[in-house]
């Protein structure tokens, strides 16, 4: 089966499982959306909505932050990993949202990824949750899963998300990537499934017998 064709089964199963996907991460707006996809890297998203469960009821825009200062913004989230380099791209962050864009989060690729602590994965999320921008963000997971069904080599995220785009309708993409998310999740797990035990996995290779091994991003 060729990429194309393993694209449609997987669009399938996943349209069958997921007919409406909701968005792993709880945000109030856009800037919030940014600050939460921010927190969220190394850490859970149920660990990230825990946190910020506590703080957008009363600080959800650029100046909030700024007036809290690096330090209070520190304990706010200290209970999520590398806190002090999060609270730091936070503070810049809003700080340079207020100075360089009235305090608005930008809708390009090119201004979100020169924001403090934006990177490329962040910067997707924001562009196709955000604005409806279609976009394919890949972090770890779904670059596991990607090599797991066959539709990458595995060489790196950039790569990946490549790949994807390339066998997958731009129209799909946006809600393509939720819905891998949530599938990983709950049925093709890193230690549960190893490419031998999911629907997608047994559709897309039926006469696997041993666990596929994955390149790490």
């Amino acid at each position: 089966m060729n990429k194309k064709k393993k694209s449609k089964v997987i669009i399938k199963i996943l349209n069958k499982f997921y007919p409406k996907v909701p968005v792993p991460l709880k945000y109030k707006n856009t800037f919030t959306l940014l600050v939460s996809v921010l927190l969220s890297a190394q850490c859970t998203d149920v660990n990230v909505n825990n946190v910020t469960k506590k703080i957008y009821p009363k600080y959800y825009k650029p100046e909030h932050f700024i007036k809290l200062g690096r330090k209070k913004i520190e304990r706010l989230i200290q209970k999520i990993g590398i806190f002090r380099v999060k609270a730091k791209s936070i503070f810049y962050l809003s700080k340079t949202l207020i100075d360089k864009h009235n305090g608005k989060v930008p809708k390009t690729f090119r201004e979100l990824e020169e924001l403090p602590g934006v990177g490329h994965k962040t910067a997707s999320v924001v562009m196709s949750q955000g604005f409806g921008y279609p976009a394919f963000p890949v972090d770890t997971h779904i670059h596991r899963l990607a090599q797991r069904w066959g539709l990458t080599n595995g060489k790196n995220v950039i790569q990946t998300e490549k790949d994807l785009k390339s066998v997958f309708p731009k129209k799909n993409w946006n809600k393509l990537h939720l819905q891998i998310i949530w599938y990983g999740r709950e049925y093709c797990k890193a230690r549960d499934c190893f490419g031998i035990t999911c629907k997608i996995c047994k559709s897309c290779y039926p006469n696997r017998k041993k666990p596929i091994k994955t390149k790490k991003a």
